[in-house]
């Protein structure tokens, strides 16, 4: 359920109250986003699904990225690496769609906060980055975590339950590889493209499975399927915003938000609040989620004055 961070822009990064709070209304249009699923998963497929909210959400990007710099803004000559990219992203959003069509909201949620420990083994085994003692000890935490998340799903009464958890394990490790491959993107590409073509090869993967029936909606699920792809595209569009007013390492906290904002939706919608394991479990995952982006935060700056030592 982890959104991926767009790369970051350099020009005005010195509002960190702005980007905050516009990384924070993010979140909760991915809640939303996430809640319309929930509600339209018994009736319709999943590839339905995905597909109305990559369409729909592309809409919203397209609008936008012409409202403000032009559609020229989304060219680029690096198709394959968005093609990677997004289909990484895309299977993703498959697992994680499924996963909360057979968890709540907020159990889906926490599972999938664990998509940074992924990228942290990702990263020195693909990148082949130097990765210390507290990072290595976050990894282990954040599993622990999920460990006891998982537990709780395994002795839930519903069967689907375990299922669920281990869809959104399976869509925190993917988004992890998408992570590891935006890394590479980030220094080439804007944040409106690599949404655009993620938005633009995920309608085309979900529409294959048309060959696997999909039902026509009533009204009020069209409705539903319609927004789930406006909240995740204005969703998508204030998380690039709020990176071009602050620091990735001030805003990636915040990506924590969306817990509160699942556990409000699953409650207040599906009468569903989180038990107390998965409670503990999510708070041992966020924990080591912060400690590695405290860590990767306090790398950054000693890179940065190494830098400014030998200028």
């Amino acid at each position: 359920m982890r959104v991926t961070t767009p790369p970051v822009h350099p020009e005005g990064r010195d509002r960190p109250l702005l980007a905050i709070t516009l990384k924070t209304i993010s979140m909760v249009f991915f809640a939303l986003m996430f809640a319309g699923v929930k509600w339209a998963s018994p009736t319709i497929p999943v590839g339905e699904m995905v597909f109305c909210r990559a369409f729909f959400g592309m809409l919203i990007i397209v609008f936008a990225v012409q409202m403000t710099r032009g559609v020229t803004h989304l060219a680029t000559s690096r198709l394959r690496t968005h093609a990677t990219r997004s289909l990484l992203g895309v299977t993703a959003m498959f697992c994680n769609f499924l996963a909360v069509m057979f968890l709540p909201l907020a159990d889906a949620t926490a599972v999938s906060f664990v998509a940074p420990m992924f990228t942290v083994v990702l990263a020195a085994l693909v990148l082949k980055e130097a990765v210390h003692v507290y990072r290595w000890s976050a990894v282990v935490v954040g599993f622990f975590g999920v460990l006891v998340i998982i537990g709780a799903e395994g002795r839930a009464t519903d069967a689907g339950s375990l299922t669920g958890a281990g869809l959104a394990l399976f869509g925190a490790g993917f988004s992890a590889f998408a992570m590891i491959v935006l890394r590479r993107m980030s220094a080439h590409e804007n944040s409106e493209a690599i949404a655009f073509y993620f938005m633009l090869t995920s309608a085309l993967v979900s529409l294959v499975t048309i060959f696997w029936g999909w039902v026509m909606p009533t009204p009020k699920e069209m409705m539903v399927l319609v927004s789930m792809g406006f909240f995740g595209g204005i969703g998508q569009l204030f998380l690039s915003f709020s990176y071009r007013y602050g620091e990735a390492s001030v805003l990636a906290p915040f990506d924590y938000t969306m817990m509160i904002w699942a556990t409000a939706t699953g409650y207040f919608i599906f009468d569903q609040l989180p038990t107390l394991q998965v409670l503990t479990g999510a708070a041992l995952v966020i924990g080591a989620g912060l400690l590695i982006l405290w860590r990767e935060r306090r790398l950054g700056r000693q890179r940065a004055e190494s830098a400014k030592s030998l200028t």
